[in-house]
């Protein structure tokens, strides 16, 4: 993990572009979610025994899109989950939480 790369290849290169492919498709899997999105971002924390994914996601719209947000964050947190369970049997998805959201109807 060190080089960024285990059998199946590059952990958080594959998990960035699945979870923006997550947040532009939430509509496809959540039929209420349709704000579009204008910006989508994930970062990740390597820590010892731990990935923690955050997702930044920006609209011009009156909406919120924290649905968004969280949906990429979990398809990139199954992506980590699938290319690291040949190496580690124990691994988990700990939790999916909305950490800070701004703007919409209800800021």
């Amino acid at each position: 993990m060190k080089e960024k790369r285990v059998p199946k290849g590059d952990v958080l290169e594959a998990a960035r572009i699945a979870g923006l492919f997550g947040v532009k498709r939430t509509s496809d899997t959540i039929p209420i979610a349709i704000p579009p999105v204008e910006h989508a971002a994930l970062t990740f924390d390597v820590q010892p025994m731990a990935i923690v994914v955050r997702t930044l996601v920006r609209t011009v719209y009156r909406t919120g899109v924290e649905v968004e947000a969280m949906h990429g964050a979990s398809v990139a947190a199954f992506t980590i989950y699938d290319m690291l369970k040949p190496i580690d049997k124990g691994i988990t998805i700990d939790r999916i939480r909305l950490v800070e959201k701004k703007g919409g109807k209800s800021d």
